[in-house]
């Protein structure tokens, strides 16, 4: 979870200086073996501390489900020292967006206590999608990441610089990069959204939802093709209103609306107070040679119709 800002006096913690409050924790083969660590005084912190292999501090990337629609990561820190440090900012860099990926801290920044990881949540820039991930980059290192650290420690005990593998379990970068190109080439040919109406049956257990096309007015700017629609945790197809397949969209060409007959797809007491990600409509499309998820988000409105409708119809099941 988040950690909480630590408020101190002045003279309590000596806040590095801009040269010496950069801690480099990269993913590059090259920093893999290290060397040996030395000690440092404060004043010759910036000039002579020595990179070595373990801590001060590790890095692991991830992302929480209720963040997957804000385009928000986190970035993990785990403090491998005896002693409480301080974070006073964070900056992952990455081949795969064209920015920086910055965290900022709130006045006194995040105490990281010694072994006890402390998530980061960090909106993500624009892609770059003319940097593919590669085979191999959706899971393990982060590749070419790396992040940087502006750190605060107790008085008297200077970190040196250090280097440490960033990790990224679960493919965040790579999953995050390849869905924002991909949505990037499907808005260039059309607008998609979610009507924030929604059509109830008579008898309340299923409803339509209507998905908006709006062609983009340039002709020949490509095409895109809606290959399905995919059910989410919350929402799946009303057998009587099946959803269409290989529904093609060109730029030039007249909006259209596809209408999606809905029922809960689960009605247990905690599908609608633990929803993270049921309102996100998955579409598997094809556009501009690349192929995937593409999420339309319901948005507030009717997100909140959404879970009136499945809060009444698991009621009269």
């Amino acid at each position: 979870m988040d950690g909480l800002p630590v408020m101190r006096g002045a003279a309590s913690y000596w806040v590095l200086r801009a040269a010496a409050a950069t801690v480099l924790l990269g993913a590059a083969a090259s920093c893999s073996s290290g060397t040996a660590g030395g000690t440092a005084s404060p004043a010759s912190a910036t000039a002579s501390a020595t990179p070595i292999t373990t801590g001060p501090v590790t890095a692991e990337i991830s992302q929480f489900r209720d963040n997957y629609s804000k385009q928000i990561i986190e970035i993990q820190l785990t403090n491998t020292t005896g002693h409480a440090l301080t974070v006073l900012g964070a900056e992952l860099t990455s081949p795969l967006f064209a920015a920086p990926i910055i965290w900022s801290a709130r006045t006194g920044g995040i105490e990281l206590p010694p072994g006890q990881p402390k998530s980061l949540p960090a909106p993500l820039p624009a892609p770059d999608c003319g940097s593919p991930a590669g085979p191999g980059a959706t899971s393990g290192a982060a590749g070419d990441a790396r992040v940087s650290l502006r750190l605060a420690t107790p008085e008297g005990a200077v970190p040196v610089p250090a280097m440490a593998p960033v990790t990224d379990p679960f493919g965040v970068l790579a999953r995050n990069n390849s869905e924002l190109c991909l949505a990037r080439e499907a808005s260039a040919v059309a607008t998609i959204a979610l009507d924030p109406e929604l059509e109830l049956a008579a008898d309340g257990r299923t409803a339509v939802l209507r998905l908006l096309l709006q062609p983009r007015a340039a002709a020949g700017a490509g095409e895109l093709v809606i290959d399905r629609i995919e059910e989410t945790t919350l929402l799946a197809e009303a057998s009587q209103a099946p959803w269409p397949r290989s529904v093609t969209v060109r730029a030039g060409g007249a909006p259209a609306q596809v209408r999606l007959g809905i029922r809960p797809s689960r009605c247990d007491p905690h599908a609608v107070a633990e929803d993270k990600v049921g309102t996100l409509l998955p579409l598997q499309v094809r556009v501009a040679g690349r192929e995937g998820i593409v999420k339309i988000d319901a948005g507030s409105q009717l997100r909140a119709r959404i879970y009136d409708f499945v809060t009444k119809a698991c009621g009269r099941q």
